[in-house]
């Protein structure tokens, strides 16, 4: 991988009349250090808002490409028009816009977050737009992260791959072993089963697969702590691990799975029925949620922060994770860096266990995906 493995472009644009004198600023930020890492401000003449905004997101997209072309991007704007029509939830209906969406499409990887910030969270893409009409000189990047002097390269995410990454003595990975809760009378049927719906519990073939899970993981090594989401079947799976661990398991809001909104109880083939036009877009876009639910975008953003959580609550420590079938595909996605779509190609079993390990420099490598322990 060439670059930071994940970069969020920031994007603005102006029109000082509407139309009137135009200009757009855009950025390239590395998403876990911060560092910005180039950033344009260029006038396009007269211009719509709207105009000058979607030339801000193909300039962000396009310094992206040079700077960091394998890594995953978020978008962030203020401008709720571009961002709701770029995630396909809103008809691009003026003709101005359609070639500029055309092109920013274009530029960005399958997989693009989009997320609509408030103005006084784009503020540097704004002053960057504002600095090209007042006709200000814009450096590729902020003068306090200009280098003073040569910084060697460092090796690539392959070349630590093959030396051994994160092996060093005083910087073991953090092992984050992932559960899936067990079998439900949903999961038999097949139906969605999210946050906020019915919420069932475990049935008699769960209950036993959560025992399995349990002896399986009581054979792991030691586990220094145990997480669950608030959903009552991943409380029931983790009770049963906890006792074999002798682990009290923490409840932790960021690990539930997606609510599927009005879509909660049904089967695919109902929801097909019901609500095919909005199936069909929630299948096309992962920031398209369910009527009433989240995106998987969303979703994603979630579990990220949970990750974060874990990673820096314990170190190079060994976590059990008691969670759901979203989650885990999000995670093993981010892990393997593979497109958002790669989600709806994932079959993870009830009680299965999934092994990554983190390190300290920020690579993760996927141990096994849906281990299935033996029932007793």
């Amino acid at each position: 991988m060439t670059g930071p493995a994940r970069v969020i472009v920031e994007a603005d644009g102006g029109s000082r009349g509407n139309p009137g004198p135009a200009a757009y600023g855009a950025l390239v930020r590395d998403a876990d250090t911060g560092e910005v890492l180039a950033q344009v401000g260029e006038t396009i003449g007269v211009a719509t808002n709207n105009v000058a905004e979607y030339n801000g997101l193909i300039a962000g997209l396009e310094l992206a490409q040079e700077v960091a072309p394998d890594a995953e991007i978020e978008v962030r704007m203020d401008s709720k028009l571009v961002i709701e029509q770029m995630a396909g939830r809103w008809k691009i209906k003026h003709p101005d816009m359609r070639p500029l969406a055309v092109r920013a499409q274009s530029l960005a990887p399958l997989g693009t977050e989009w997320t609509w910030v408030p103005r006084v969270e784009n503020s540097a893409a704004d002053a960057l737009a504002n600095m090209a009409l007042d006709g200000k000189h814009i450096p590729p990047k902020p003068l306090a992260a200009l280098p003073d002097q040569a910084v060697p390269k460092e090796p690539s995410d392959l070349q630590k791959a093959v030396q051994g990454w994160g092996t060093a003595v005083d910087q073991p990975p953090t092992r984050v072993i992932l559960v899936r809760h067990g079998e439900t009378p949903h999961t038999v049927d097949k139906r969605f089963s999210g946050a906020g719906g019915a919420d069932p519990g475990l049935n008699e073939t769960g209950q036993a697969q959560a025992l399995a899970a349990a002896s399986y993981l009581s054979m792991v090594g030691g586990v220094d702590a145990l997480l669950c989401s608030p959903m009552r079947r991943t409380r029931e799976t983790a009770a049963a691990i906890g006792a074999a661990l002798r682990l009290e398991p923490v409840v932790t809001e960021g690990w539930q799975e997606c609510s599927f909104g009005d879509w909660d109880g049904y089967t695919f083939a109902e929801v097909q029925r019901k609500w095919p036009d909005q199936l069909n877009a929630w299948l096309e876009s992962t920031g398209v949620a369910p009527p009433g639910g989240e995106s998987f975008d969303q979703v994603g953003r979630r579990v990220r922060m949970a990750r974060d959580a874990v990673l820096s609550a314990y170190p190079g420590k060994t976590v059990v994770v008691v969670t759901h079938v979203t989650p885990i595909k999000l995670m093993v996605r981010s892990v393997l860096q593979a497109p958002m779509g790669s989600i709806f190609r994932m079959e993870l079993r009830p009680a299965s266990v999934t092994e990554v390990y983190w390190y300290a420099d920020g690579l993760a490598s996927l141990r096994s995906f849906n281990v299935e322990p033996p029932l007793l």
